[in-house]
């Protein structure tokens, strides 16, 4: 009976163990700093620019679209992780180092005398890769890279026009 105890003590030692030991393995136990990045407003900050912003809002709804227009768009974390993959290997692919992501405005087009909604899509910035041995001018790493595909279709805001925080 003695030896069955020490037998079982043993057994639930080493699952103890082993179950620390592979739980260490992938890294995880190793925590990586939280940088803030640079440009991190506080939700006033972001209350006062939302607010500031009513005015052309006001206009562009009343004086363009005639309805009230788009404020905002949503994308999943998924759509930009995946994007942000998908991204960096088309720029890799057409010999551009990624940068960063540039976020423009645009509007839909006119349908049937209806006027688009105001849209958000964000495009892959970069640097054309250096030939080994080349040498002359090279471009700002934050330009535009050509040929990539922008991602757009976010969610719009419902209602479209709401204020920040929607």
């Amino acid at each position: 009976m003695k030896n069955l105890g020490s037998l079982i003590l043993g057994l639930i030692i080493g699952a103890l163990l082993m179950y620390f030991y592979m739980n260490n393995l992938d890294g995880s136990h190793i925590s990586n700093p939280i940088i803030k990045p640079r440009g991190v407003i506080t939700p006033n900050q972001a209350i006062v620019l939302d607010s500031t912003y009513n005015s052309r809002h006001t206009l562009i709804s009343d004086s363009i679209v005639k309805r009230p227009d788009n404020r905002s768009s949503w994308w999943s974390l998924d759509e930009v992780t995946n994007y942000i993959d998908y991204a960096k290997n088309q720029s890799d692919s057409l010999g551009y180092n990624m940068s960063g992501l540039r976020i423009y405005l645009g509007a839909y087009p006119t349908v049937k005398n209806q006027v688009g909604y105001t849209t958000m899509f964000m495009v892959p910035t970069g640097e054309l890769q250096m030939v080994e041995g080349s040498k002359g001018f090279t471009a700002s790493a934050n330009n535009d890279i050509e040929g990539a595909n922008p991602l757009n279709m976010g969610t719009a805001g419902n209602p479209p026009n709401s204020n920040y925080p929607h």
